[in-house]
């Protein structure tokens, strides 16, 4: 058994947690970094995350700020308008398509898109060159033990730490979550996610696509071209018999099958990776710590792939717990220090998990008079620039800095 002292451990290496590692321990943080599965940093091997993420432009400010922007920008692709496309006709005709702008609140772009697998291989290698950071791959938490001064996590290799704050970052099952006894509220909606990346024929021009008819969003997010063909990643959310059928199609029957879903926008669609499927549920912890402990990511809260808020939610725990152990470096892990945290976060948290679930509930409504409802919010949204302008910024406030 090895004994361990650090200021932070950071339980989960998917994305947040690795930004989470990066994060303080560019700001001079001894940090060790844990999780039973080491990530998968290449788009062949079994297990790699074929999702994409986009940064929306508050992220990426602080990320930039953080000096990790610079690793990513290169393998970005800008969102500058998002297009929503109500397909909710006869035999899946397009009714409406609503573009929102983003030079039309003077931002540069929405957001910008990288692949899940790229973003864990650049993050990685920005580890490397930490010597904050210590990352055990291969090695998870197995029990979690907290005094007011410290807390002391066992490791499933036998090894023990002593450090002032625990992050838990290790997904909406949180092995530590459960251990500090913090419950989770669920809500399922009986949906699946299918997720590739694909080629068209017609260019995307930096813009995403939500084409919406029933069952959830089928959406396109730009990605740089492959081998000189415009390629996008595709989340096609749908209910979860329909999605294990899509799972099992050949390739010629997905392909028509996407090109049935797309209402034909960006002409034949061919598939250009795997296909993946993940649940899709909404979820909120009861409260954000326990002592010593602090949930971030989907630890804390767990939203639908919508209007790219999740991952960037959780750049915003990230990014108020940093400042606050910035500003009480010798404090850090403290009551005082987590009660900050609960209030600066909770109130922000709770809204846009709510708010979600109704964009979802609204997306598999299926009756035509939802469907004529939805239409008519959609050109109410569009047509009266205040409510336009006012909810292009509300989605980009994603990362609070409050």
């Amino acid at each position: 058994m090895t004994k361990i002292s650090t200021d932070i451990l950071i339980s989960g290496a998917g994305i947040a947690g690795l930004v989470a590692a990066v994060a303080f321990g560019t700001r001079g943080f001894r940090v060790t970094l844990v999780d039973p599965v080491p990530p998968v940093t290449d788009n062949k091997s079994t297990g790699t995350d074929l999702r994409t993420t986009a940064f929306l432009a508050p992220a990426r400010s602080w990320l930039d700020e953080l000096g990790i922007w610079s690793r990513l920008s290169p393998f970005a692709t800008p969102l500058q308008t998002m297009r929503i496309v109500d397909a909710s006709g006869p035999e899946g005709a397009v009714r409406h398509v609503k573009d929102f702008q983003s030079d039309d609140i003077e931002a540069e772009a929405f957001g910008w898109n990288l692949s899940n697998w790229v973003l864990r291989r650049e993050l990685v290698a920005r580890l490397d060159q930490l010597d904050t950071v210590a990352f055990h791959q291969g090695v998870g938490v197995r029990s979690v033990l907290t005094r007011t001064s410290e807390a002391r996590v066992k490791l499933d290799n036998g090894d023990q730490v002593s450090t002032k704050l625990v992050i838990a970052a290790d997904g909406r099952g949180s092995i530590v979550r459960d251990a500090v006894g913090i419950d989770v509220s669920t809500t399922k909606f009986g949906q699946h996610a299918v997720t590739c990346a694909v080629t068209h024929h017609e260019p995307h021009n930096n813009v995403s696509t939500e084409i919406h008819r029933s069952g959830g969003p089928f959406t396109l997010v730009p990605l740089p071209d492959v081998d000189g063909a415009p390629c996008s990643a595709l989340v096609w959310m749908t209910d979860t018999a329909h999605a294990e059928e899509l799972l099992a199609f050949d390739t010629p029957k997905f392909e028509q099958a996407m090109f049935d879903r797309s209402a034909g926008l960006y002409g034949p669609l061919s598939l250009v990776t795997k296909r993946g499927m993940w649940p899709i549920i909404s979820q909120i912890a009861d409260r954000l710590s326990a002592e010593r402990t602090a949930l971030v990511a989907e630890a804390a809260h767990v939203v639908p792939p919508i209007g790219a808020q999740g991952l960037n939610m959780s750049l915003g725990d990230l990014e108020v717990l940093l400042r606050l152990c910035c500003d009480q470096p010798h404090d850090i892990g403290s009551q005082s220090m987590l009660n900050a945290y609960q209030k600066a976060r909770w109130t922000t948290i709770k809204t846009r998990v709510e708010g979600i679930k109704l964009l979802n509930r609204a997306s598999i409504a299926k009756t035509p008079l939802a469907h004529d409802v939805r239409a008519f919010a959609l050109d109410k949204m569009h047509e009266i620039t205040p409510v336009r302008h006012g909810l292009m910024k509300l989605g980009l406030g994603a990362v609070s800095r409050d």
